[in-house]
């Protein structure tokens, strides 16, 4: 290896010399200054900090340690902040000085295609290895609110939008990510990292990004909590993208109260995001408010059965989660309208759009915001998808396995033109208009569906993939939030052999508040998250007692209808 790539690697991976891989001591243990952090929200901790039970210095150190014991297993974090414990530091001193913003000394992990001052910003890639833009929109509202972003997220490379087939969780630059409570199932993508760092409490709280179930999947998957905005709440300048039309950052965390504090975090209009504009009038710095333990009594939620699932996981898991979380919504007071189906028919050319699309926006980002010489290839950093092409056909033996083939069929269109518009027009307005119609015929408050099946077995084989190789544990319904441009909030609904399965609240433009009161009443009164155990493997063999599915799946699988692998073996 040469000195400039293992200086690449010793400033852009996480520490290479930490200790040997393998679940460190007693993982499980996640008490920090005598506080279990797992099951303390962040206005607990607030209230703690001053009260002078904890400070800063010891939450930060205590999760450095947990990133230090734990990554080498998890491969959840790509680079620690080096200032992380200076910020501490500072956050401690402005707290004894009286300041009391909602995030002052609280460590969050953002994911590595959103650009902070002082840590590269490579989206996996090692064609980004070493670029350290200034800090994008939603980094700076993080810190103005006295967040410490202690490092950066792995991710599925490029948000899971260069290679077919892939790994979800995969990237150049920090290998696969592996899910805390079964450590060879997939933690989905492409937020993966965040996904798991939340959940294994590598920070309080993470940041991810969506196009198409790129948060609500990891977050469902890893027992979190996560929020997919409205298009505009949050500013995608700054953050590697792949469709302005689709594309936001959104909050991961182990509960509903953590999330809408960094939801309301990061909020604003940003004049180098025009789509921030719309949100005068609907945007609050303040979502805590919104939690109400009552909020569903008396509302009226629609069941969306359908969804994008493999018809054999239907009866097996989708049936059973969604009956029980009927139940739970109604003896909270709500009505719940079973059957309710969202059309989808207009979404058969979201993939298409994204494809054009992505080839003028890359270029864009890269463009904009990535400068200066690339370590790696002692060469000008790209500036185009042809350019990010030819710098995996150069290195194939740091961004293999896997191909370019998605990177391909998108420099293959004319990037935004008028067709590509056209193809936009065919997706998003007509699905905002199906669930708008839908909500209004039925008198919906919101609209619920299965975020997730069971995390499928990871699969490096550059001939499958893990979707394609494992595809009857699939389950997703994030296509109409996230091609509407519309809330998706996703919470903990259940387990299918111990591993984590979550339930959506899908709503209309700008619904936040309201759908994070019923997500927060919901959470309430169920209280369904139980943290990782950090277990090997389950194979087939699933624990006592719990029904095996995965034969059954199998053998059903040869006579099911094909799902949309299109798009979902690239975006989750």
């Amino acid at each position: 290896m040469s000195r400039l790539r293992l200086s690449v690697l010793l400033t852009t991976l996480l520490a290479v010399l930490l200790p040997a891989a393998g679940v460190a001591a007693n993982p499980t243990n996640t008490k920090a200054a005598g506080i279990d952090v797992d099951a303390t929200t962040i206005p607990q901790l607030q209230q703690l900090m001053s009260s002078h039970r904890l400070n800063a210095v010891d939450l930060t150190n205590f999760y450095l340690r947990r990133i230090r014991q734990l990554n080498p297993t998890l491969n959840a974090v790509i680079t620690v902040s080096p200032t992380a414990l200076a910020d501490a530091r500072a956050a401690d001193a402005a707290r004894r000085s009286g300041d009391r913003r909602p995030l002052l000394g609280i460590p969050i992990i953002v994911k590595d295609n959103i650009d902070t001052t002082g840590m590269p910003t490579t989206a996996g890639s090692w064609a980004l290895a070493g670029s350290t833009p200034a800090d994008a929109f939603i980094a700076q509202r993080l810190k103005a609110a006295g967040a410490i972003i202690i490092g950066k997220a792995n991710l599925s490379e490029w948000a899971n939008f260069r290679s077919g087939p892939s790994s979800s969780g995969w990237s150049g630059v920090g290998g696969q990510t592996n899910m805390p409570y079964v450590l060879d199932r997939n933690p989905c993508g492409s937020s993966s990292g965040s996904g798991v760092s939340a959940a294994a409490d590598l920070a309080v709280a993470a940041v991810g990004t969506e196009t198409d179930g790129s948060i609500v999947c990891p977050s469902g998957a890893n027992g979190d909590v996560g929020i997919k905005p409205t298009l505009g709440l949050w500013s995608r300048a700054g953050v590697v993208p792949i469709s302005a039309d689709q594309d936001t950052a959104g909050p991961i965390a182990r509960n509903v109260t953590d999330a809408a504090v960094l939801l309301g975090a990061a909020t604003g209009v940003d004049p180098r995001d025009p789509a921030t504009v719309a949100q005068a009038g609907h945007a609050f710095s303040d979502y805590t408010q919104f939690l109400n333990d009552h909020a569903l009594q008396g509302k009226r939620i629609g069941v969306w059965r359908a969804g994008t699932y493999d018809p054999a996981l239907v009866g097996s898991v989708v049936n059973p989660i969604l009956d029980r979380t009927m139940a739970a919504l109604r003896s909270q007071g709500a009505t719940v309208i079973d059957g309710t189906d969202i059309d989808l028919s207009s979404t058969a050319s979201e993939f298409p759009a994204l494809l054009c699309e992505f080839k003028t926006d890359i270029a864009s980002y890269l463009q904009t915001y990535v400068h200066g010489t690339n370590p790696v290839s002692g060469q000008a950093y790209p500036r185009t998808l042809a350019d990010l092409i030819a710098f995996d056909a150069a290195h194939p033996n740091l961004e293999g396995p896997w191909n370019d083939a998605v990177f391909e069929a998108a420099e293959q269109t004319n990037g935004r033109d008028a067709d590509c518009a056209a193809l936009r027009a065919q997706t998003t307005p007509p699905l905002q208009a199906a669930i708008d119609g839908l909500m209004a015929a039925n008198h919906l408050d919101a609209i619920i569906a299965l975020t997730n099946g069971p995390a499928w077995p990871t699969n490096d084989d550059a001939n499958a993939g893990d979707l394609n190789g494992h595809f009857e544990y699939f389950v997703g319904s994030s296509t109409a939030g996230a091609a509407s441009g519309y809330p998706d909030i996703t919470v903990p609904a259940g387990y299918d052999a111990g591993l984590p399965i979550g339930i959506s609240f899908f709503g209309g433009r700008w619904s936040e508040p309201k759908l994070l009161g019923l997500a927060y009443d919901y959470e309430q009164a169920t209280h369904v998250r139980v943290p990782p155990q950090f277990i090997p493997t389950i194979g087939d063999a699933l624990f006592p007692g719990v029904p095996n599915p995965a034969a059954q799946l199998r053998a059903q699988r040869q006579h099911a209808a094909p799902v949309r692998r299109d798009l979902v073996a690239h975006l989750h």
